[in-house]
């Protein structure tokens, strides 16, 4: 399609005031020659530019030039806390004194076997709901988004690959095999075991199952975040660092990615400071020590350490939720202190 009208072209070049319907605007040269699918390919290029969100660097460059303001502000430092970033820090350290006291329980072993295979049955059975539904609006079943979700630890764009990648796959329907079988291949392993003094295949068993447990607990991020900050142009692995950073908060984790990105992902795994006052109300505290002697609190912990979005199902849990209780009770106690 060409525009005809000689008077609009009189100085060759068209200047086009561009509005798209997500409400975008910006002006667009066109040459009197310009084919209109042209025209809609720049179009096109241009929106998807325009998502990609601006580095520290295209920042200092764009405002290089602008005069500062308020630079004598006084800035006002604050003590306040947010309990979610300091829990992390403090579970780190949790677990490794918890670790250290059920080492010297010599039915440990036993008892982490029972608490294991209780979350494993509710884990097989714990389904992201807006993880789900997001599949099956797209128009996959229901049993094969929900078989996806949990090979892929609910991350929605793993388990869409997935589904697309068996689609013509004939077991993609078969069930994924219950905690009742993996609790008897766990029993025949551990019945093959060396003959080694009781004391020693003990204390190398309980290893292997600290071992174990963090292998197994992996971070599974808001599903409706990944989306909701890759739309802004971030890079996917960006965005599982930044919620990963930020116990799956998308606020923060916008902040993160726009600022400094600090602190870093390696940076986690940092334990609270043990003579810190904090820390050691929280060991002094009665029901936190026989907590710490329960198998299934250690086996919490991890959990938390790496799906934040699970803190509130063990803050419900019985077993589990007093010494949540306690620990956030103190934290709010000694912060406004």
């Amino acid at each position: 399609m060409f525009v005809q009208e000689e008077k609009i072209f009189a100085g060759k070049v068209l200047r086009l005031h561009i509005c798209v319907s997500d409400g975008s605007e910006w002006l667009e040269e066109a040459t009197e020659d310009t084919l209109v699918e042209k025209l809609k390919e720049r179009c096109l290029k241009h929106k998807k530019q325009e998502q990609k969100a601006p580095d520290r660097d295209a920042i200092f460059r764009a405002t290089a030039n602008l005069p500062s303001y308020n630079m004598d502000r006084a800035v006002v430092q604050t003590n306040m806390r947010d309990f979610q970033t300091e829990l992390r820090k403090i579970l780190v350290s949790l677990i490794e004194v918890a670790q250290k006291l059920l080492a010297l329980n010599p039915d440990a072993v036993e008892l982490f076997k029972k608490a294991n295979a209780m979350l494993d049955e509710d884990e097989d059975e714990r389904v992201d709901e807006a993880a789900l539904r997001q599949l099956t609006e797209m128009g996959f079943p229901e049993s094969r988004a929900a078989k996806a979700l949990r090979l892929n630890h609910m991350s929605v764009p793993q388990a869409m690959e997935w589904l697309i990648e068996h689609a013509e796959d004939p077991t993609i329907d078969t069930p994924l095999p219950g905690p009742a079988e993996q609790g008897e291949a766990g029993a025949e392993a551990s019945a093959a075991a060396g003959t080694s003094t009781e004391d020693e295949e003990a204390r190398d068993e309980l290893t292997e199952i600290f071992k174990k447990i963090r292998r197994k607990r992996e971070f599974r991020p808001d599903a409706r975040a990944v989306i909701s900050l890759m739309e802004m142009g971030f890079d996917e692995q960006e965005v599982m660092d930044a919620l990963r950073v930020n116990n799956n908060q998308q606020n923060a984790a916008c902040e993160w990615l726009l600022g400094d990105r600090k602190p870093s992902p390696e940076e986690l795994d940092k334990g609270i400071d043990p003579e810190s006052p904090l820390f050691q109300a929280i060991l002094d505290n009665p029901v936190v020590q026989l907590g710490l002697t329960n198998p299934k609190t250690l086996l919490a912990f991890e959990d938390m350490l790496e799906n934040p979005l699970n803190s509130t199902q063990w803050m419900n849990d019985p077993e589990t939720g007093p010494v949540m209780l306690q620990i956030s009770r103190i934290f709010q106690t000694l912060n406004r202190t």
